[in-house]
């Protein structure tokens, strides 16, 4: 098995779930344990990369605790975070210790890490192909690799007008953090692919996969249907999207060898930690069907 990923849940029904059978507890909780002098290393970090990089921007992100399925439904339970946080913990050298300090601690490695939610889709188009993404040499994680499309769900979004370092759980109804965790994938598709939402079907959540070059840092993985040919996404790929600059380019992965990637060696060796994790979670649960 790849050491870079693990599978964290994995939904039980070859459908998958949709949105009316997932729900949210959000609570400071929830949220990311302080260790003693750590906030002091964090800012260290975020200077120093602020420095080489300089458009990096300190987004609120919500922070997967834990993840529970009960019956037909799945309860995400949610603390907040930050993108600062996210490359101080799970992205810094020390994470290792932090998992073993937050282990010994609390009894969860994960304790200490910020933990961001993302979210990936596996888009199956009309013709029977999945869509990849060459990430871009300039993207700050996984650059040169192969992706599938994806991003975070944004608390600001569900926040409005409040400002972005003041969000709190109190300003965040739970329906609408539900909403934000499924429309947020179908952002993502449209800007980094640049297709229309019409054309995406409703996502189905297949499950939670870690990337465990990222301290186990978890992603939400979907699949979604595109009533588009390859050929007329290449199209619209090549007339480029808000999220453009994200890849170079775009591969096209009939369906029959992505049921056997991972065994097959080539491209799997390709992929990045949260292409991987969504690929092996769609063979697990829609692969047979």
């Amino acid at each position: 098995m790849d050491p870079e990923i693990s599978i964290m849940l994995q939904c039980p029904s070859p459908k998958g779930l949709v949105e009316t059978e997932v729900q949210v507890e959000l609570s400071p909780a929830y949220d990311r344990r302080q260790l003693p002098g750590g906030q002091a290393w964090i800012d260290a970090i975020w200077e120093a990369r602020c420095r080489h990089s300089p458009w990096l921007f300190n987004g609120s992100k919500f922070r997967l605790h834990s993840a529970q399925l009960d019956g037909g439904s799945l309860t995400f339970r949610l603390g907040l975070t930050c993108y600062k946080d996210f490359l101080g913990t799970n992205r810094a050298g020390t994470a290792r210790h932090l998992q073993q300090q937050g282990q010994q601690d609390f009894g969860d490695s994960q304790a200490y890490l910020a933990e961001p939610l993302g979210v990936g889709a596996m888009v199956h188009t009309a013709d029977d192909c999945f869509i990849f993404l060459r990430r871009s040499l300039r993207v700050g994680e996984a650059p040169g690799l192969i992706d599938i499309p994806g991003g975070h769900p944004e608390p600001q979004v569900v926040a409005g007008d409040v400002p972005e370092e003041s969000i709190c759980s109190e300003d965040l109804p739970r329906q609408l953090v539900v909403k934000e965790l499924f429309s947020s994938i179908l952002r993502e598709i449209r800007d980094e692919v640049n297709l229309p939402l019409p054309t995406l079907s409703q996502p189905v959540l297949l499950g939670i996969a870690r990337n465990q070059t990222s301290a186990g840092r978890a992603s939400a993985e979907f699949y979604v249907r595109c009533s588009l040919t390859s050929e007329q996404v290449k199209q619209r790929y090549e007339l480029g999207g808000p999220e453009a600059q994200e890849s170079t380019s775009i591969i096209f992965t009939k369906r029959e060898d992505v049921l056997t990637l991972e065994q097959t060696g080539g491209m799997w060796k390709e992929l990045c930690p949260s292409a991987k994790g969504a690929v092996r979670l769609y063979n697990l649960v829609q692969g047979g069907g």
